[in-house]
């Protein structure tokens, strides 16, 4: 369990995980599994890829008992506050890098219908889900969001950048704005140019017919391998949630964890 959940991270969980009153029925009755047993049940499922019906019993808590808690988490937006923890402790660090960040989506196939799934015209028109990110510098990401397959790239680029949080820095007030941000082609609108320059962001977005998107290699790699690192959160390769909130946080875990093995280099 310490593996899973070592210290530091249990600390920064413990600051926005909502406190749970616990009340033993008269006459005794069994210990209420403990939160940080429960996360490393949660941290097992989304990095290993198994069902919650295959969590093994060495954990403690049985399956039922994590996926409750996994739901109420969830509902209470834990894991988009765990990440944002990390951001700040990041972000307090120096460890953020703002001057150019990079914005990128990829798809994944769902494995049950659901909201924000659609036919993915990637992947003949199979249902699946996109994960949308947005990655400073570092390839740490600062913004994510979930839809449907079929929802262009491009319409995730304006959420995503609103969805920056307010992050601590080291010195002078917090930040939530990149100096400049990278795209590929799939995200050449004159209206998305503007609306960054409206926000006093620069941006370098690929021109279709004119340049090759591989000029922009140099500075997108990193995301792209903030992709491959998503993926390496085993759950994430393929979507078996039919509830939406319960893919978004799954993508929550895997960016935090991304976040604090950062912190504990």
């Amino acid at each position: 369990m310490e593996r899973l959940v070592p210290d530091d991270l249990w600390a920064l969980f413990r600051r926005v995980v909502p406190p749970t009153e616990v009340r033993r029925p008269q006459g005794g009755g069994r210990r209420r599994a403990g939160d940080r047993e429960v996360l490393a049940a949660i941290v097992f499922v989304a990095t290993s890829g198994c069902t919650w019906r295959q969590l093994p019993p060495v954990f403690g808590p049985c399956w039922q008992t994590v996926y409750r808690r996994f739901a109420r988490w969830s509902r209470d937006r834990v894991w988009a506050r765990l990440h944002r923890v990390v951001l700040d402790e990041l972000g307090a660090r120096g460890e953020l890098d703002w001057s150019r960040c990079a914005i990128d989506s990829v798809s994944v196939r769902a494995a049950k219908r659901g909201p924000l799934t659609g036919p993915n015209p990637t992947d003949r028109g199979k249902s699946g889900s996109k994960i949308h990110l947005i990655t400073d510098r570092n390839g740490l990401p600062l913004s994510l969001g979930i839809s449907a397959a079929n929802l262009h790239g491009s319409q995730g680029l304006e959420p995503l950048v609103r969805g920056i949080p307010p992050v601590r820095s080291r010195r002078g007030p917090r930040r939530r704005r990149p100096a400049k941000l990278h795209a590929d082609k799939g995200y050449d609108y004159d209206h998305l140019r503007r609306w960054l320059r409206s926000r006093g962001i620069a941006h370098r977005i690929a021109r279709k017919g004119v340049e090759s998107s591989k000029r922009l290699g140099r500075h997108r790699w990193v995301v792209e391998r903030t992709v491959s690192r998503l993926a390496g959160c085993r759950h994430l390769r393929r979507r078996y949630e039919r509830k939406a909130e319960h893919f978004l946080a799954f993508v929550g875990i895997a960016a935090a964890l991304i976040g604090y093995r950062r912190l504990t280099k």
